[in-house]
Protein backbone atom coordinates (compact mmCIF):
# COMPACT_ATOMS: atom_id res chain seq x y z
CA UNK A 1 0.00 0.00 0.00
CA UNK A 2 0.71 3.39 -0.56
CA UNK A 3 2.38 5.74 1.62
CA UNK A 4 0.52 9.37 2.60
CA UNK A 5 1.73 11.55 -0.18
CA UNK A 6 3.93 14.16 1.31
CA UNK A 7 3.02 18.21 1.24
CA UNK A 8 4.90 21.36 1.34
CA UNK A 9 4.78 22.44 5.14
CA UNK A 10 4.08 25.97 3.79
CA UNK A 11 3.43 28.21 0.83
CA UNK A 12 6.44 30.19 1.25
CA UNK A 13 8.43 26.42 1.38
CA UNK A 14 6.72 25.42 -1.99
CA UNK A 15 7.92 29.02 -3.69
CA UNK A 16 11.29 28.46 -2.55
CA UNK A 17 11.37 25.10 -3.88
CA UNK A 18 10.07 25.98 -6.92
CA UNK A 19 11.63 29.18 -7.53
CA UNK A 20 14.85 27.20 -6.88
CA UNK A 21 13.85 24.77 -9.74
CA UNK A 22 13.47 27.90 -11.89
CA UNK A 23 16.86 29.62 -10.67
CA UNK A 24 19.64 27.87 -12.44
CA UNK A 25 22.37 28.38 -14.76
CA UNK A 26 20.77 30.00 -17.30
CA UNK A 27 19.52 32.75 -15.04
CA UNK A 28 23.00 33.84 -13.61
CA UNK A 29 24.73 33.88 -17.06
CA UNK A 30 22.75 33.13 -20.14
CA UNK A 31 19.63 35.58 -19.37
CA UNK A 32 22.06 38.79 -19.25
CA UNK A 33 23.89 38.05 -21.87
CA UNK A 34 20.91 36.98 -24.31
CA UNK A 35 19.28 40.60 -22.96
CA UNK A 36 22.24 42.76 -23.61
CA UNK A 37 23.17 41.14 -27.24
CA UNK A 38 19.82 41.69 -28.11
CA UNK A 39 18.01 44.91 -27.61
CA UNK A 40 19.07 44.92 -24.05
CA UNK A 41 15.79 47.06 -22.27
CA UNK A 42 13.72 45.99 -25.31
CA UNK A 43 14.39 42.39 -24.70
CA UNK A 44 14.02 42.68 -21.26
CA UNK A 45 10.43 44.29 -22.06
CA UNK A 46 9.44 41.17 -24.55
CA UNK A 47 10.62 38.75 -21.97
CA UNK A 48 8.63 40.22 -19.57
CA UNK A 49 5.70 39.86 -21.71
CA UNK A 50 5.98 36.49 -22.16
CA UNK A 51 6.51 35.45 -19.11
CA UNK A 52 3.64 36.78 -17.76
CA UNK A 53 0.70 36.12 -20.81
CA UNK A 54 2.76 32.89 -22.34
CA UNK A 55 4.56 31.31 -19.48
CA UNK A 56 1.97 31.92 -16.52
CA UNK A 57 -0.99 29.98 -18.50
CA UNK A 58 1.44 27.23 -18.50
CA UNK A 59 3.06 27.43 -15.23
CA UNK A 60 -0.55 27.07 -13.80
CA UNK A 61 -1.42 24.14 -16.51
CA UNK A 62 1.03 22.19 -14.92
CA UNK A 63 0.83 23.02 -11.78
CA UNK A 64 -3.23 23.00 -11.10
CA UNK A 65 -2.25 19.22 -12.93
CA UNK A 66 -0.30 17.87 -10.35
CA UNK A 67 -2.20 19.87 -7.69
CA UNK A 68 -5.45 17.84 -8.88
CA UNK A 69 -4.44 14.96 -9.17
CA UNK A 70 -1.54 14.57 -6.61
CA UNK A 71 0.36 12.56 -8.76
CA UNK A 72 3.44 12.35 -10.66
CA UNK A 73 3.55 13.78 -14.70
CA UNK A 74 3.20 9.66 -15.62
CA UNK A 75 0.43 9.38 -13.18
CA UNK A 76 -1.42 12.71 -13.52
CA UNK A 77 -2.02 12.60 -17.42
CA UNK A 78 -3.44 9.26 -16.62
CA UNK A 79 -5.47 9.56 -14.18
CA UNK A 80 -7.31 12.52 -15.56
CA UNK A 81 -7.24 10.94 -19.04
CA UNK A 82 -7.40 6.90 -18.22
CA UNK A 83 -5.11 4.61 -17.64
CA UNK A 84 -5.27 3.66 -21.86
CA UNK A 85 -5.18 6.87 -22.68
CA UNK A 86 -2.61 8.01 -25.96
CA UNK A 87 -2.26 11.27 -23.43
CA UNK A 88 -0.10 8.55 -21.29
CA UNK A 89 2.76 9.69 -23.74
CA UNK A 90 2.57 12.88 -22.72
CA UNK A 91 3.15 12.02 -19.45
CA UNK A 92 5.81 9.82 -19.97
CA UNK A 93 7.59 12.04 -22.50
CA UNK A 94 7.37 14.49 -19.16
CA UNK A 95 8.95 11.94 -17.15
CA UNK A 96 11.64 11.23 -19.57
CA UNK A 97 12.54 14.94 -20.32
CA UNK A 98 14.14 15.71 -16.83
CA UNK A 99 15.99 12.04 -16.72
CA UNK A 100 17.75 13.02 -19.62
CA UNK A 101 18.30 16.72 -18.55
CA UNK A 102 19.68 15.68 -15.58
CA UNK A 103 22.66 13.55 -17.42
CA UNK A 104 23.94 16.65 -19.20
CA UNK A 105 23.09 19.12 -15.85
CA UNK A 106 24.79 16.78 -13.80
CA UNK A 107 27.57 16.90 -16.08
CA UNK A 108 27.97 20.90 -15.77
CA UNK A 109 26.89 20.61 -12.21
CA UNK A 110 30.07 18.58 -11.86
CA UNK A 111 31.99 21.37 -13.57
CA UNK A 112 31.16 24.29 -11.66
CA UNK A 113 31.95 22.73 -8.36
CA UNK A 114 35.27 21.42 -9.83
CA UNK A 115 36.16 25.02 -10.60
CA UNK A 116 34.64 26.34 -7.56
CA UNK A 117 37.43 23.60 -5.59
CA UNK A 118 40.35 25.38 -7.84
CA UNK A 119 39.38 28.75 -7.02
CA UNK A 120 39.38 28.30 -3.54
CA UNK A 121 42.91 26.05 -3.78
CA UNK A 122 44.56 29.09 -5.19
CA UNK A 123 44.37 28.15 -8.71
CA UNK A 124 42.22 30.92 -10.30
CA UNK A 125 45.20 31.71 -12.78
CA UNK A 126 45.55 28.46 -14.00
CA UNK A 127 41.39 28.80 -14.56
CA UNK A 128 41.53 31.71 -16.54
CA UNK A 129 44.08 30.08 -19.18
CA UNK A 130 41.74 29.92 -21.98
CA UNK A 131 43.17 26.83 -22.51
CA UNK A 132 42.36 25.09 -19.43
CA UNK A 133 38.92 24.00 -19.75
CA UNK A 134 39.28 21.70 -22.50
CA UNK A 135 42.06 20.22 -20.27
CA UNK A 136 39.63 20.21 -17.09
CA UNK A 137 37.14 17.88 -18.46
CA UNK A 138 39.06 15.37 -20.05
CA UNK A 139 41.16 14.84 -16.52
CA UNK A 140 39.97 11.87 -14.07
CA UNK A 141 39.41 14.30 -11.17
CA UNK A 142 35.87 15.22 -12.80
CA UNK A 143 35.44 11.72 -11.78
CA UNK A 144 35.58 12.54 -7.89
CA UNK A 145 33.99 16.10 -8.06
CA UNK A 146 30.91 13.24 -9.53
CA UNK A 147 30.83 11.50 -6.75
CA UNK A 148 30.62 14.56 -4.48
CA UNK A 149 27.39 16.19 -6.58
CA UNK A 150 25.71 13.14 -6.92
CA UNK A 151 26.36 12.45 -2.91
CA UNK A 152 24.77 16.23 -2.33
CA UNK A 153 21.40 15.72 -4.76
CA UNK A 154 21.43 11.99 -2.93
CA UNK A 155 20.91 13.15 0.78
CA UNK A 156 18.70 16.07 -0.40
CA UNK A 157 16.43 13.80 -1.96
CA UNK A 158 16.78 10.88 0.37
CA UNK A 159 15.18 13.46 2.90
CA UNK A 160 11.75 13.81 0.88
CA UNK A 161 9.87 16.66 0.38
CA UNK A 162 9.66 18.64 3.74
CA UNK A 163 12.91 17.13 5.26
CA UNK A 164 14.72 16.67 1.71
CA UNK A 165 13.43 19.23 -0.99
CA UNK A 166 12.00 21.95 1.36
CA UNK A 167 14.45 21.96 3.87
CA UNK A 168 17.67 22.42 1.09
CA UNK A 169 15.28 25.22 -0.15
CA UNK A 170 14.96 27.46 2.78
CA UNK A 171 18.89 27.01 2.81
CA UNK A 172 20.27 27.42 -0.52
CA UNK A 173 17.96 30.17 -1.92
CA UNK A 174 17.96 32.83 0.77
CA UNK A 175 21.89 32.04 0.78
CA UNK A 176 21.99 32.67 -3.26
CA UNK A 177 20.01 35.69 -3.34
CA UNK A 178 22.41 37.03 -0.54
CA UNK A 179 25.53 35.91 -2.30
CA UNK A 180 24.27 37.35 -5.18
CA UNK A 181 23.38 41.03 -4.02
CA UNK A 182 26.74 41.06 -2.34
CA UNK A 183 28.48 40.86 -5.78
CA UNK A 184 26.06 42.91 -7.74
CA UNK A 185 27.22 45.92 -4.80
CA UNK A 186 30.54 45.35 -5.20
CA UNK A 187 30.73 44.89 -9.20
CA UNK A 188 28.99 48.54 -8.75
CA UNK A 189 31.47 50.33 -6.94
CA UNK A 190 33.81 48.88 -9.87
CA UNK A 191 35.42 51.75 -12.45
CA UNK A 192 33.41 51.46 -15.50
CA UNK A 193 30.55 49.52 -14.09
CA UNK A 194 27.90 51.67 -15.33
CA UNK A 195 29.00 51.66 -18.61
CA UNK A 196 27.47 47.92 -18.84
CA UNK A 197 24.57 48.93 -16.89
CA UNK A 198 23.46 51.11 -19.59
CA UNK A 199 24.35 48.16 -22.38
CA UNK A 200 22.30 46.12 -20.17
CA UNK A 201 19.15 48.02 -19.72
CA UNK A 202 18.81 50.68 -22.26
CA UNK A 203 16.27 49.76 -24.89
CA UNK A 204 17.85 49.32 -28.42
CA UNK A 205 14.47 48.56 -30.72
CA UNK A 206 16.55 48.02 -33.42
CA UNK A 207 17.69 44.68 -32.71
CA UNK A 208 14.51 43.46 -32.40
CA UNK A 209 13.80 41.20 -34.72
CA UNK A 210 12.15 37.42 -35.41
CA UNK A 211 15.07 35.32 -34.02
CA UNK A 212 15.37 37.74 -31.16
CA UNK A 213 11.52 37.09 -30.37
CA UNK A 214 11.75 33.15 -30.62
CA UNK A 215 14.90 33.76 -28.69
CA UNK A 216 13.10 35.71 -25.45
CA UNK A 217 10.25 33.16 -25.72
CA UNK A 218 12.58 29.83 -25.40
CA UNK A 219 14.56 31.79 -22.51
CA UNK A 220 11.31 32.57 -20.63
CA UNK A 221 10.51 28.69 -20.96
CA UNK A 222 13.33 27.14 -20.39
CA UNK A 223 14.10 29.73 -17.14
CA UNK A 224 10.69 28.82 -15.37
CA UNK A 225 11.68 25.29 -16.20
CA UNK A 226 8.60 24.47 -18.17
CA UNK A 227 7.59 21.50 -19.93
CA UNK A 228 10.09 19.15 -18.04
CA UNK A 229 7.28 18.17 -15.26
CA UNK A 230 8.95 19.96 -12.21
CA UNK A 231 6.08 21.87 -11.84
CA UNK A 232 3.31 19.13 -12.43
CA UNK A 233 5.22 17.03 -9.39
CA UNK A 234 5.99 20.14 -7.22
CA UNK A 235 2.26 20.88 -7.61
CA UNK A 236 1.47 17.39 -6.38
CA UNK A 237 2.92 18.75 -3.35
CA UNK A 238 0.55 21.26 -2.71
CA UNK A 239 -2.72 21.17 -0.96
CA UNK A 240 -6.12 21.45 -2.19
CA UNK A 241 -7.11 24.47 0.00
CA UNK A 242 -4.00 26.25 -0.64
CA UNK A 243 -3.47 29.01 -3.14
CA UNK A 244 -1.74 27.77 -6.49
CA UNK A 245 -2.59 30.62 -8.47
CA UNK A 246 -0.96 33.51 -5.87
CA UNK A 247 2.15 31.10 -5.39
CA UNK A 248 2.70 30.58 -9.35
CA UNK A 249 2.72 34.67 -9.55
CA UNK A 250 5.41 34.83 -7.20
CA UNK A 251 7.49 32.07 -8.94
CA UNK A 252 7.25 33.48 -11.97
CA UNK A 253 7.97 36.79 -10.42
CA UNK A 254 10.75 35.63 -8.29
CA UNK A 255 13.15 33.92 -11.08
CA UNK A 256 12.82 36.81 -13.73
CA UNK A 257 13.72 39.51 -10.15
CA UNK A 258 17.02 36.68 -10.10
CA UNK A 259 17.97 36.84 -13.44
CA UNK A 260 17.54 40.89 -14.04
CA UNK A 261 19.62 40.90 -10.73
CA UNK A 262 22.16 38.41 -11.92
CA UNK A 263 22.37 41.02 -15.30
CA UNK A 264 23.30 44.02 -12.73
CA UNK A 265 26.50 41.14 -11.64
CA UNK A 266 27.97 40.07 -14.94
CA UNK A 267 27.73 42.84 -17.74
CA UNK A 268 29.45 45.39 -15.09
CA UNK A 269 31.77 43.23 -14.48
CA UNK A 270 32.29 42.39 -18.22
CA UNK A 271 32.84 46.29 -18.92
CA UNK A 272 35.02 46.42 -16.06
CA UNK A 273 37.19 43.74 -17.14
CA UNK A 274 37.18 45.76 -20.96
CA UNK A 275 35.68 49.19 -21.23
CA UNK A 276 35.95 48.51 -24.92
CA UNK A 277 33.64 45.33 -25.02
CA UNK A 278 31.56 44.65 -27.90
CA UNK A 279 28.68 42.99 -26.29
CA UNK A 280 27.72 41.60 -29.92
CA UNK A 281 30.97 39.50 -29.23
CA UNK A 282 30.03 37.81 -26.51
CA UNK A 283 29.48 33.96 -26.38
CA UNK A 284 25.84 32.81 -26.44
CA UNK A 285 26.83 29.53 -24.52
CA UNK A 286 26.57 29.72 -21.07
CA UNK A 287 29.15 27.12 -20.47
CA UNK A 288 31.69 28.94 -22.67
CA UNK A 289 30.91 32.26 -20.37
CA UNK A 290 31.28 30.69 -17.08
CA UNK A 291 34.14 28.33 -17.54
CA UNK A 292 36.20 30.30 -20.08
CA UNK A 293 35.69 34.13 -20.00
CA UNK A 294 34.39 34.77 -16.34
CA UNK A 295 37.36 33.36 -14.99
CA UNK A 296 39.52 36.27 -16.85
CA UNK A 297 37.44 38.89 -15.54
CA UNK A 298 37.63 37.93 -12.00
CA UNK A 299 41.74 37.33 -12.31
CA UNK A 300 41.65 40.50 -14.22
CA UNK A 301 40.38 41.95 -10.48
CA UNK A 302 43.61 41.58 -9.00
CA UNK A 303 45.34 44.38 -10.18
CA UNK A 304 42.80 46.71 -7.41
CA UNK A 305 42.00 43.69 -5.05
CA UNK A 306 44.98 41.81 -5.12
CA UNK A 307 45.47 37.58 -6.00
CA UNK A 308 43.46 36.53 -2.78
CA UNK A 309 40.76 39.36 -3.30
CA UNK A 310 40.40 38.28 -6.62
CA UNK A 311 39.85 34.33 -5.82
CA UNK A 312 37.41 35.10 -3.09
CA UNK A 313 35.09 37.03 -5.55
CA UNK A 314 35.87 34.29 -8.08
CA UNK A 315 34.74 31.59 -5.07
CA UNK A 316 31.74 33.27 -4.40
CA UNK A 317 30.43 33.48 -7.67
CA UNK A 318 31.34 29.81 -8.42
CA UNK A 319 29.58 28.70 -5.02
CA UNK A 320 26.75 31.13 -6.23
CA UNK A 321 26.23 29.55 -9.78
CA UNK A 322 26.41 25.76 -7.66
CA UNK A 323 23.91 26.45 -5.20
CA UNK A 324 21.37 27.47 -8.45
CA UNK A 325 22.72 24.46 -10.02
CA UNK A 326 21.85 22.16 -7.10
CA UNK A 327 18.37 23.70 -6.50
CA UNK A 328 17.63 22.95 -10.07
CA UNK A 329 19.11 19.52 -9.97
CA UNK A 330 17.42 17.97 -6.92
CA UNK A 331 13.84 19.09 -8.42
CA UNK A 332 15.07 17.75 -11.99
CA UNK A 333 15.79 14.45 -10.42
CA UNK A 334 12.68 14.38 -8.52
CA UNK A 335 10.85 13.86 -11.16
CA UNK A 336 11.85 10.65 -12.00
CA UNK A 337 12.09 9.76 -8.67
CA UNK A 338 8.59 10.74 -7.63
CA UNK A 339 7.84 8.23 -10.62
CA UNK A 340 9.37 5.12 -10.14
CA UNK A 341 8.11 5.44 -5.98
CA UNK A 342 4.51 5.70 -6.94
CA UNK A 343 4.60 3.50 -9.86
CA UNK A 344 6.47 0.48 -8.41
CA UNK A 345 5.81 0.95 -4.67
CA UNK A 346 9.10 1.35 -3.77
CA UNK A 347 11.13 3.16 -1.39
CA UNK A 348 12.54 6.65 -2.25
CA UNK A 349 16.06 5.34 -1.53
CA UNK A 350 15.51 2.52 -3.77
CA UNK A 351 13.80 4.50 -6.28
CA UNK A 352 17.09 7.03 -6.26
CA UNK A 353 19.47 3.62 -6.16
CA UNK A 354 18.07 3.11 -9.76
CA UNK A 355 18.87 6.27 -11.00
CA UNK A 356 22.19 6.02 -9.60
CA UNK A 357 22.34 3.02 -11.81
CA UNK A 358 20.77 4.51 -14.89
CA UNK A 359 21.03 8.41 -14.86
CA UNK A 360 24.55 7.83 -13.58
CA UNK A 361 25.86 5.38 -16.33
CA UNK A 362 24.73 8.01 -18.94
CA UNK A 363 26.11 10.95 -16.94
CA UNK A 364 29.71 8.55 -17.05
CA UNK A 365 29.11 8.38 -21.14
CA UNK A 366 28.41 11.92 -21.47
CA UNK A 367 31.52 13.20 -19.28
CA UNK A 368 33.74 10.95 -21.44
CA UNK A 369 32.25 12.63 -24.74
CA UNK A 370 34.39 15.51 -25.01
CA UNK A 371 37.76 13.68 -26.03
CA UNK A 372 38.08 10.78 -23.59
CA UNK A 373 36.52 8.51 -26.11
CA UNK A 374 36.40 9.05 -29.51
CA UNK A 375 33.52 7.17 -30.63
CA UNK A 376 31.16 9.24 -28.22
CA UNK A 377 32.81 12.94 -29.22
CA UNK A 378 31.49 12.58 -32.71
CA UNK A 379 28.94 10.13 -32.08
CA UNK A 380 26.22 11.20 -34.76
CA UNK A 381 26.41 14.43 -37.45
CA UNK A 382 23.58 16.63 -38.00
CA UNK A 383 22.75 20.38 -38.65
CA UNK A 384 25.76 20.57 -40.61
CA UNK A 385 28.49 18.84 -38.06
CA UNK A 386 29.42 16.14 -35.80
CA UNK A 387 27.87 16.24 -32.60
CA UNK A 388 29.02 14.22 -29.55
CA UNK A 389 26.31 12.28 -26.59
CA UNK A 390 26.88 15.07 -24.74
CA UNK A 391 25.27 17.73 -27.26
CA UNK A 392 22.75 14.87 -28.59
CA UNK A 393 20.90 15.06 -25.13
CA UNK A 394 20.87 18.26 -25.08
CA UNK A 395 19.70 19.38 -28.09
CA UNK A 396 16.96 16.89 -28.52
CA UNK A 397 15.65 17.07 -24.56
CA UNK A 398 16.89 20.59 -23.50
CA UNK A 399 16.34 22.67 -26.72
CA UNK A 400 13.68 20.55 -28.86
CA UNK A 401 11.34 18.50 -26.32
CA UNK A 402 10.63 21.38 -23.67
CA UNK A 403 8.44 23.58 -26.13
CA UNK A 404 6.54 20.50 -27.21
CA UNK A 405 6.01 19.12 -23.73
CA UNK A 406 4.50 22.63 -23.14
CA UNK A 407 2.42 22.12 -26.65
CA UNK A 408 1.21 18.77 -25.01
CA UNK A 409 -0.02 20.15 -21.92
CA UNK A 410 -2.16 23.09 -23.28
CA UNK A 411 -3.59 20.54 -25.80
CA UNK A 412 -3.99 18.53 -22.87
CA UNK A 413 -5.87 20.95 -20.74
CA UNK A 414 -8.33 21.79 -23.77
CA UNK A 415 -9.43 18.10 -25.40
CA UNK A 416 -8.34 15.75 -22.42
CA UNK A 417 -8.95 17.39 -19.05
CA UNK A 418 -11.45 20.07 -20.41
CA UNK A 419 -11.06 23.39 -19.91
CA UNK A 420 -13.73 24.11 -17.14
CA UNK A 421 -12.14 21.17 -15.01
CA UNK A 422 -8.87 22.71 -15.20
CA UNK A 423 -10.58 26.10 -13.89
CA UNK A 424 -12.51 24.81 -11.45
CA UNK A 425 -9.21 23.19 -10.22
CA UNK A 426 -7.16 26.31 -9.84
CA UNK A 427 -10.30 27.94 -8.18
CA UNK A 428 -9.72 25.60 -5.09
CA UNK A 429 -7.46 27.90 -2.65
CA UNK A 430 -8.49 30.96 -4.65
CA UNK A 431 -12.17 31.55 -5.07
CA UNK A 432 -11.32 35.62 -6.60
CA UNK A 433 -10.19 33.41 -9.63
CA UNK A 434 -13.26 32.01 -10.77
CA UNK A 435 -14.38 35.77 -11.61
CA UNK A 436 -11.13 37.28 -12.49
CA UNK A 437 -9.70 39.06 -15.88
CA UNK A 438 -6.82 36.35 -15.51
CA UNK A 439 -9.40 33.27 -16.13
CA UNK A 440 -11.20 34.62 -18.66
CA UNK A 441 -7.27 35.18 -20.44
CA UNK A 442 -6.17 31.73 -19.73
CA UNK A 443 -9.55 30.12 -21.44
CA UNK A 444 -8.61 31.83 -24.32
CA UNK A 445 -4.91 32.03 -24.82
CA UNK A 446 -4.32 28.36 -23.90
CA UNK A 447 -6.91 27.21 -26.49
CA UNK A 448 -5.49 29.48 -29.23
CA UNK A 449 -2.35 31.67 -29.85
CA UNK A 450 -0.31 29.56 -26.79
CA UNK A 451 -0.32 26.52 -28.68
CA UNK A 452 0.35 28.22 -31.89
CA UNK A 453 3.56 30.00 -30.77
CA UNK A 454 4.31 26.71 -28.90
CA UNK A 455 4.34 24.29 -32.11
CA UNK A 456 6.22 27.23 -34.22
CA UNK A 457 9.54 27.46 -31.87
CA UNK A 458 9.31 23.72 -31.85
CA UNK A 459 9.04 23.34 -35.33
CA UNK A 460 11.49 26.25 -36.18
CA UNK A 461 13.98 24.39 -33.90
CA UNK A 462 13.79 21.30 -34.96
CA UNK A 463 14.25 22.59 -38.63
CA UNK A 464 17.40 24.49 -37.21
CA UNK A 465 19.10 22.37 -34.80
CA UNK A 466 19.06 18.91 -36.89
CA UNK A 467 18.71 20.43 -40.50
CA UNK A 468 20.48 24.08 -40.10
CA UNK A 469 17.29 25.66 -42.30
CA UNK A 470 15.20 27.73 -39.11
CA UNK A 471 12.93 29.44 -39.89
CA UNK A 472 13.95 32.55 -38.64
Amino acid sequence: MSAEREHFSSKLGFILAAAGSAVGIGNMVGFPVAATKNGGGAFLIIYAIFVAFICLPIMLAEMGLGRKTQLDPHGAYGAIAGSKSPWRFAGWLAVLTPFMIGVFYMVITVWILGYFLQTVSGNLDALADPEYFGTFINDYSVFLYLIVVAAIVHFILVGGVRGGIEKAARLLMPSLFVMLVVLVIFVLTLDNAFAGVEFYLVPDFSKINGSVISGALSQAFFSLSLGMGILITYGSYFRQRDDLVGSAKLVAITDSIVAFVAGLMILPAIFVFDPNTNPQELSDSSVAMIFTFLPQIFLAMQETLGYLGASIVAALFFLLVFFAAITSLVSIIEVPTATIVRKYNVSRKRALAVLAMTMGSLTLIAMVSFGMVAFLTELVTYGGGPRSFFDLIYDVFYDTVLPLNGLLICLFVVWGWKRNNFHEALAEGNQRYATSLLRRYISFSITTFIPVVLAIVFINTVLGIFFDAALF
